[in-house]
């Protein structure tokens, strides 16, 4: 049995998660919880899973919960710090979006715990001190994301130094084959309605650009202990092949699937079993072709920035994150364009000059640089 606390509990990845705790009753059991501000979702999970403890970010929202629930009820930063070291886990999901996982999930591994990742940004802001802080705990770090997961899973059974290089498979997005000439006039809501996948609204925008492949990229460095000349991205847009992983004499294997994050969610936590899962078969006589192109920089700057931003290393992926963060919010309020969104990402790490980070305090101050730095130069084009 494991004991399991979530961080990000009433977005897709949480809500996938709690399915997979739901069907297995006998393997799993749900302890904590900590969720952002959907407070009437995060109810109903209080009511089904009955956890012992329960963070939200916003205060109100804590104590209208107590009002309903004999429970510990914590709020704010603090508060999903709290769950995520919670004693009685021995297993983290950190499903909670963006930078926010930083610092419960260090804290998660620094407190022994088990990992299942499924915040990518975690390991681009830093990948190096969570590798680290998890080989000095004697704890894994087991991804959630579909193309980490299938690399682990074509890594099984094999040795390492056998790997010549990993192939991380991307949809292409929506805009694959937009003309260039309209990405100006896309709105958030074309952006949303992503080809294959049922994601949250930050993570679906990151896959339009194709950054959200530039930091699974980063992430991979770090997981699979890569250079980042031995990670190749292909556009795979039937989302069927989740990445592959080519071996030094030519072999190479991959891991296919219905796109559905019950699969990676169900292996990080059974790992390395495969449990059964309720998901339909792969039935590729249907499917038909499988088809690979080489992803487009000039429609998708943003990868070349996530490129650029691995190769310089130290504080410039933080950088890179941050300002993305930012440009990705203000393309959903509506006050920048789709294209604008790598401009302003670019501006910030113009802007930085890069540095070694040594501990979280300072990629939290660095995140925090990124964030102004990305805002100033957006009020000089909003002015």
């Amino acid at each position: 049995m494991k004991f399991i606390a979530i961080i990000g509990s009433t977005g897709s990845i949480g809500t996938s998660a709690l399915k997979v705790i739901e069907a297995n009753p006998d393997k799993y059991q749900l302890v904590a919880l900590g969720a952002g501000e959907n407070l009437d979702i995060l109810k109903e999970q209080i009511e089904k899973f009955h956890p012992e403890i329960v963070a939200t970010l916003r205060p109100d929202h804590a104590l209208r919960i107590r009002e309903q629930f004999d429970i510990t009820v914590l709020s704010g930063a603090e508060g999903l710090h709290d769950v995520a070291v919670y004693a009685k886990a021995d297993t983290l999901i950190s499903a909670i979006s963006g930078s926010a996982g930083l610092v419960p999930t260090y804290a998660a591994l620094e407190a022994g715990k088990e990992v299942a990742l499924a915040n990518k940004e975690t390991m681009v802001m830093a990948g190096r001190l969570m590798v680290e802080k998890a080989k000095s705990k004697g704890v894994s770090i087991l991804p959630i994301d579909s193309e980490h997961s299938a690399i682990l899973q074509c890594l099984q059974g094999h040795s390492r130094s056998d790997l010549k290089r990993i192939l991380l498979t991307a949809s292409g997005g929506p805009f694959r084959h937009l003309g260039l000439q309209h990405l100006a006039k896309v709105t958030p809501q074309d952006a949303l309605r992503h080809p294959n996948w049922k994601m949250g609204r930050k993570v679906t925008i990151d896959s339009a650009t194709l950054m959200n492949k530039a930091l699974e990229a980063i992430e991979a460095k770090w997981l699979f202990d890569l250079d980042m000349d031995q990670i190749k991205i292909v556009v795979h847009p039937q989302s069927i092949i989740h990445s592959m992983v080519e071996y030094s004499d030519g072999s190479v294997l991959a891991q296919l699937g219905v796109p559905d994050m019950i699969t990676p969610i169900s292996y990080a936590l059974s790992y390395p079993r495969h449990i059964p899962t309720n998901l339909p078969p792969l039935e590729l006589e249907k499917i038909g072709a499988l088809t690979f192109e080489e992803p487009d920089l000039k429609r998708f700057p943003c990868l070349a920035l996530g490129i650029k931003a691995a190769e310089i290393g130290g504080s410039m992926p933080v950088v890179l994150n941050g300002a993305n963060e930012v440009a990705v919010d203000s393309f959903l309020n509506g006050n920048i364009t789709f294209p604008q969104i790598p401009r302003l990402i670019e501006k910030a790490m113009a802007a930085h000059k890069p540095v070694e980070l040594d501990s979280i305090e300072q990629i939290v101050e660095t995140d925090l640089w990124a964030r102004k730095e990305a805002k100033k130069e957006l009020l000089k084009w909003l002015s």
